[in-house]
């Protein structure tokens, strides 16, 4: 067995290509070695900011030899009258190198066997890996030189091994060779021996090739520098990444401000270091300390110009953040609200003005359904949630949209709620990200959510598998999951309903009376239509998909057909935890019975004169017995009068020719049907 080593070197590649790339490599060669039938055991992709890597491990030495069947001419035109192979036949075996008595008759047709002689890795290696890495895509790709052919980046180096060989390739301009470079300030010139010495060669000249391993390296040296201090660094996964993908020998250098940005707000300072400039903030006993650190992609003693630098960047963007603060807070936050009504919400949906003032209506709706009685925090909430959006600090810096407006809400003496629950009605801001734990966080957050929902699908809009306009999935899980956390008994269909209904519409034309009428139209049309529909369904689709994790989608699917689970969420999702441990297959089998039968409704009552035999008459009793509250009870009593089920439709012939005595029996199922639909439609399981 072999192992294969590419190295393609280049000028700084945009970090956010860099993760792409590595899995765009990977499935790459995998698919090239899958189909070209050549074994391996193992394919690893590494990146820098200067260099993509894929090391195959297990590699066989060549593709296996193939026998294939090739289809020739018809047999009448290959043989003559006289039974011998005609020219065409014997043209056909010479060109598939195949001797005239190996031929053979099948389906009409001669067919040879033919064999196909495996290629080298070798030969495989240079005809198909310059397209491989042609066949990388990403944004804003470019040519160089007099080049037609686009890379991310001027591709400068090539290193192309197998095991101790050269493997000669040329991609765009360069040819390979066994020369790598090391590190800006190491040593540039590198022969790779061969692809086993290939990530401690370049570790040793200051290069850690391996991502997760200078992942690690950036977390462990920020966390040994913050413990100088008796601090913690601040991270998230997207600044991890970042610096991940543009440094190739990550060293950390500690750097202070003036304690006089801490008066700014906590949010708005930590973001300009971790966002903005990509350092770590520290905290130190759970409060953020003046320093931070900043990973460097230096080698060497002197950081005192690299310190001295940041720190100049950092005052001079906290300097702004302080300027804009000063600025915004001469006047208080709801002097911003009437400002909104020169920020476009969405086209032919209003302005942000318009939307504050939806969702006062659609939060006051909120809190009578969850039975919130005194709501002005609520609405106050809504009123200003939006504010923020009008001021300078979010202008430059709209990742803290919420988080400025609470800061401000306080600093214009609104109260603890108001100022939490604009913070929290973004909330949650991602997929696993915490939810609202205010009334008014959580019951803003879902008016804000859902007229955002029925804006986009009102215009048309929906989402497809290549768009998410305005975030429209996120927003459907966070209504959700606020629900489901805060159980919350709401009623979405009617929120859906009303917040169509206080959607703008916009037209032009034609006179003001026909205008009043075009609007009305329009707006029952939206409620009564399939804009309801579509987005009834689109909400419990990712219902379904946010618990399917845990539930199989069968039970899922099964309980919000019988009736719209978001009509009752909570209800929802006790139906499904029942039927989640249901494994009565009698019951599913008596279930799926009635089903069949009832292909239509009936509407018809169950008259006990007509009965006939003595299991209609207990079957109709017994159904009368399952009325249970709780779900877990009540599939116990379906189990329990299972046994009569079964009793009917061994005794009875529900098709009786006598036209009443039949759809007697039908009402008699029907009743039954209503008691199974009552849980989940046993249909779907």
């Amino acid at each position: 067995m072999s192992k294969y080593l590419l190295e393609i070197g280049t000028e700084e590649l945009p970090y956010r290509f860099i993760p792409s790339a590595i899995n765009q490599l990977k499935k790459l060669f995998e698919d090239f070695l899958n189909d070209n039938k050549v074994g391996f055991s193992d394919i690893k992709v590494y990146a820098t900011p200067r260099r993509l890597a894929v090391i195959v491990d297990g590699l066989e030495k060549s593709s296996p030899d193939e026998v294939k069947v090739v289809k020739g001419p018809v047999k009448k035109v290959a043989y003559d009258e006289n039974g011998n192979l005609t020219k065409a036949a014997l043209g056909f075996a010479n060109k598939n190198g195949v001797l005239p008595e190996d031929l053979y008759v099948e389906d009409d047709y001669i067919h040879a066997k033919v064999l196909i002689k495996g290629k080298s890795v070798v030969e495989l290696l240079q005809q198909n890996v310059p397209s491989l890495v042609l066949k990388l895509q990403g944004s804003h790709f470019m040519r160089w030189a007099d080049n037609e052919q686009k890379f991310s980046r001027p591709i400068r180096w090539i290193v192309s091994m197998l095991d101790k060989d050269e493997v000669k390739i040329k991609i765009i301009d360069k040819e390979s060779s066994n020369v790598s470079r090391g590190h800006r300030f190491a040593q540039q010139s590198v022969i790779v021996g061969s692809p086993d010495d290939y990530v401690e060669l370049m570790r040793n000249c200051c290069v850690i090739v391996d991502q997760d391993e200078r992942r690690q390296r950036i977390i462990d040296k920020a966390h040994e520098e913050a413990q100088k201090f008796g601090a913690e660094p601040y991270y998230t996964d997207d600044l991890l990444d970042e610096v991940t993908f543009i440094t190739e020998y990550p060293v950390p250098a500690v750097c202070d401000f003036s304690e006089e940005y801490l008066k700014l707000p906590e949010e708005l300072v930590v973001t300009v270091m971790a966002v903005h400039q990509r350092y770590f903030a520290l905290y130190k006993d759970g409060k953020l300390i003046n320093k931070f650190i900043t990973m460097t992609n230096y080698l060497g003693d002197d950081f005192e110009n690299i310190k001295a630098g940041n720190v100049r960047v950092i005052k001079a963007r906290l300097d702004d953040a302080v300027f804009f603060f000063n600025e915004d807070t001469k006047k208080p936050l709801e002097s911003y609200v009437e400002d909104l009504k020169g920020i476009t919400f969405q086209k032919g949906m209003g302005s942000m003005y318009d939307k504050a003032l939806r969702l006062s209506s659609l939060s006051r709706t909120i809190c009578n359904q969850i039975g919130v009685k005194d709501s002005r925090t609520v609405e106050r909430t809504a009123l200003l949630c939006k504010a923020d959006l009008a001021t300078n600090l979010v202008f430059e810096f709209t990742e803290l949209q919420g988080y400025i407006g609470a800061d401000y809400a306080r600093v214009s003496g609104e109260s603890d709620s108001v100022a939490e629950g604009i913070k929290e009605h973004y909330f949650p801001l991602n997929a696993e990200g915490e939810t609202a734990k205010t009334i008014e966080g959580q019951v803003v957050g879902i008016a804000d959510k859902i007229d955002t929902i029925a804006a986009v699908f009102a215009e048309g809009k929906k989402p497809t598998g290549s768009s998410d306009p305005l975030g429209v999935r996120r927003a459907a899980l966070g209504i959700i999951r606020t629900i489901l956390a805060n159980n919350l008994k709401i009623d979405l269909p009617k929120l859906i309903d009303e917040t169509l209904l206080n959607l703008p519409v916009q037209f032009e034309g034609g006179n003001i009376v026909d205008k009043f009428k075009k609007a009305a139209g329009d707006c029952v049309g939206r409620v009564s239509g399939k804009v309801t529909d579509e987005i009834n369904e689109f909400i419990v689709q990712r219902l379904i998909i946010y618990l399917s994790d845990k539930y199989s989608k069968n039970v899922l699917e099964a309980c919000a057909s019988n009736k719209n689970p978001l009509s009752d969420l909570a209800d929802y999702i006790q139906r499904v935890k029942v039927m989640a441990e249901f494994n009565s297959t009698e019951v599913l089998e008596s279930a799926n019975r009635v089903a069949r039968l009832l292909k239509e409704p009936v509407n018809a009552q169950v008259k006990k004169e007509l009965f006939n035999l003595p299991a209609e008459a207990m079957l109709l009793e017994q159904i009368e017995t399952v009325n249970a509250s709780d779900y877990g009870d009540y599939l116990k009593q379906l189990v329990d009068i299972n046994p009569s089920v079964e009793k009917f439709f061994n005794d009875v012939l529900v098709m009786d020719k006598d036209e009443k005595v039949k759809q007697n029996r039908l009402a008699l199922l029907n009743k039954l049907k209503q008691k199974y639909d009552y849980i989940c439609d046993f249909s779907k399981i």
